[in-house]
């Protein structure tokens, strides 16, 4: 039997810690708040304790309340599994069942190669253009399916203009390569903070609103509050990166023809990218004028059901050969079904912390204790900005949504006020290539070493910090 590395020992103390502290705190007799908030809270450090370490998946240890809850009588298996199926986990669901269209017919990469032609054929515009399609696919797409759609085609834009390019001095271009990627990176994750599909926290947190405060939040409102915050953090990636690699475009010859080739190459837009255009146009306008639409019609459209519609749209409509679907069942393969358990595990432990009344106990303690939304507000992004560069940004908003919502109760704020802030900055992770899957798909390319990452990352969350307490504390009020 071989002996088992370090790694494969810490894992297992972790897979065995999890279950240990919910079952000590079961058995101890000790109370902590009460019997019933007691077993609520030693599964939820369970699963914290899990999600932190990974030794699975986070999506399996989102299963975990469908096992324990009905176990320790939190709640019944038919209430729990309620979680697993919200609104709002169809709404993420349409998303990708869209961006999977996308991305079959090859529209993303157009798109990508359009905006880089666009942005001009010097190193500043290639970087710009690399920044602007990946921010822009992100409001759409996973920023992990994003980040491995525009990798490929900045190296191969990259290395092509580099053998091109005689003027090209080797230090010199290695840092342009440097900038694009980090740049991809960073877009990918800044991109998805300005719409509610775009990452998946925003969707975490409007789920919460939506099952547990009985509220909607209209797709326009998210991108009225956040679309500012995308566009500064935007453009202060793309000046930060000229300015710490130095990219300049002394020196360096016209690169148009290369960008327009691999356009070319795509061939004239064929018809089943039209139609999945078409498709994605109408469901951004019905998400866009959702209320006007309601109004005018008397329906009752949600953002879940617009989401499905448009997914519906790919499933029916004929692909160019009328042989087939544009998208057909088997392509969800490809898909990330894990996320949506990982949203229903964490609705499930936000349902099971408000049945133990533990958000009323949150929301009577900071009330007592005199906090103030001044002074709780920037603690609260501070942490869960460089928290995320450690775990995973959904997990973290699912710990954290029903304790801001406590904490907004006792300060006498709205939820979103605390929440919007939050969940962003969750996105924010920009100085660990583990921090997220952009982060790590660029470090695996080759050029960006942790230190390149670090020294911009910094910055950016700094930067991002300070936005995001302006935004909680003056202009979420503007547009609410």
């Amino acid at each position: 039997m071989e002996s088992l590395s370090i790694k494969s020992i810490f894992r297992l103390i972790w897979i065995a810690v999890g279950p240990l502290v919910c079952l000590l705190i079961n058995i101890s007799g000790l109370e902590l708040i009460s019997p019933e908030a007691d077993k609520v809270i030693s599964v939820a450090l369970w699963m914290v304790i899990w999600w932190i370490s990974e030794p699975f998946s986070i999506s399996v240890t989102a299963l975990l309340p469908l096992v324990m809850f009905p176990l320790l009588g939190i709640m019944p298996l038919s209430k729990v599994t309620v979680s697993y199926g919200s609104p709002i986990i169809f709404l993420f669901f349409g998303g990708f069942i869209l961006a999977l269209a996308m991305e079959k017919v090859n529209l993303h990469k157009r798109i990508a190669l359009q905006i880089i032609l666009w942005t001009g054929s010097g190193r500043k515009g290639i970087l710009l253009g690399f920044i602007l399609s990946t921010a822009l696919l992100s409001m759409w797409i996973s920023n992990t399916a994003t980040a491995l759609v525009i990798l490929p085609i900045a190296l191969t834009i990259i290395n092509f203009l580099q053998e091109r390019d005689i003027s090209a001095k080797e230090k010199e271009f290695g840092q342009f390569k440097i900038a694009c990627m980090i740049g991809i990176a960073y877009a990918a994750n800044i991109g998805g903070t300005a719409t509610i599909i775009g990452t998946p926290p925003n969707v975490v947190l409007i789920g919460y609103l939506e099952d547990h405060l009985g509220r909607e939040m209209d797709f326009l409102q998210w991108v009225y509050i956040a679309l500012p915050f995308t566009l500064v953090m935007l453009t202060a990636t793309y000046f930060l990166l000229i300015k710490v690699f130095r990219i300049k475009d002394d020196g360096s010859t016209s690169h148009k023809g290369v960008i327009q080739q691999e356009i070319k190459n795509l061939g004239k837009m064929r018809g089943d990218e039209v139609k999945v255009t078409v498709s994605f146009g109408i469901t951004i306008l019905l998400w866009v004028f959702r209320t006007q639409f309601n109004e005018l019609t008397g329906l009752g459209f949600s953002n879940a059901i617009i989401a499905m519609i448009g997914a519906m749209l790919v499933f029916l409509i004929p692909d160019q050969a009328k042989t087939k679907s544009i998208l057909e069942w088997e392509d969800t393969k490809h898909m990330q079904w894990g996320i949506l358990i990982l949203f229903g595990g964490g609705l499930a432990l936000a349902s099971a912390f408000s049945e133990a009344n533990i958000i009323e106990l949150i929301g009577q303690y900071v009330k007592e204790e005199g906090f103030t939304a001044n002074t709780t507000t920037p603690f609260l992004i501070t942490v869960m900005l460089f928290m995320t560069e450690l775990m995973s940004n959904v997990a973290l908003v699912n710990i954290f949504a029903p304790i801001l919502s406590g904490i907004a109760d006792g300060l006498g704020v709205d939820f979103l006020t605390l929440g919007i802030p939050t969940a962003l900055a969750s996105s924010c992770a920009f100085m660990l290539p583990m921090s997220t899957p952009p982060n790590a798909i660029v470090y695996s390319s080759g050029y960006v070493k942790v230190f390149d990452m670090m020294k911009t990352g910094i910055i950016l969350n700094i930067l991002a910090v300070l936005l995001l307490i302006v935004l909680s504390l003056f202009w979420i009020d503007i547009v609410l």
